[in-house]
């Protein structure tokens, strides 16, 4: 009889966290779908609320030295400021968002974004690619509001070279 007990204890208990998952995907969901449509209209003010700027560069930072060092370069320093800004912008969201799988809407519904989502814990969130389940837009909760703050740096550098803003 107490076997049962615990059984049922943890069954409910895995039940509450599972609603607990379900209501931040939810949440998640229908924020990186409006952070996607405002990258698709380019409009700046928006897209600036959406993303986490100092965050974005320390991770394309981290990004560029790790790819600088298998390359057999160290850059010290790293990549400026100016570099980094250059490498942030809706074209470069576009870019990475349109790897995460074949037919992928530039604009996806929430609906649409849960089936590409993986959620690490219940602030941070990311788009994986379909074919290879990598990241390849990170999302955190900061504040009671999910901001972008990672993205691959391969993915935006050639579009931050040919000097799109």
């Amino acid at each position: 009889m107490q076997s049962r007990g615990i059984v049922t204890g943890v069954s409910a208990l895995a039940l509450m966290l599972g609603a607990c998952g379900l209501g931040e995907r939810s949440d998640a969901s229908k924020a990186i779908a409006g952070f996607l449509a405002v990258v698709q209209k380019d409009d700046l003010a928006a897209f600036e609320k959406g993303i986490d700027r100092a965050a974005l560069q320390g991770d394309l930072r981290d990004q560029l030295a790790e790819m600088g060092k298998a390359a057999g370069m160290d850059v010290d320093g790293g990549a400026s400021e100016f570099a980094l800004d250059r490498m942030i912008s809706p074209q470069a969201v576009r870019l990475a968002a349109a790897q995460t799988a074949p037919n992928w809407p530039p604009a996806p519904t929430p609906a649409q974004v849960v089936p590409r989502m993986k959620v690490r814990d219940l602030s941070h969130v990311c788009l994986e690619q379909a074919a290879t389940k990598k990241c390849l837009l990170d999302f955190a909760k900061r504040d009671g509001v999910w901001r972008l703050v990672g993205m691959p740096a391969r993915a935006v550098a050639a579009n931050a070279l040919t000097g799109a803003p």
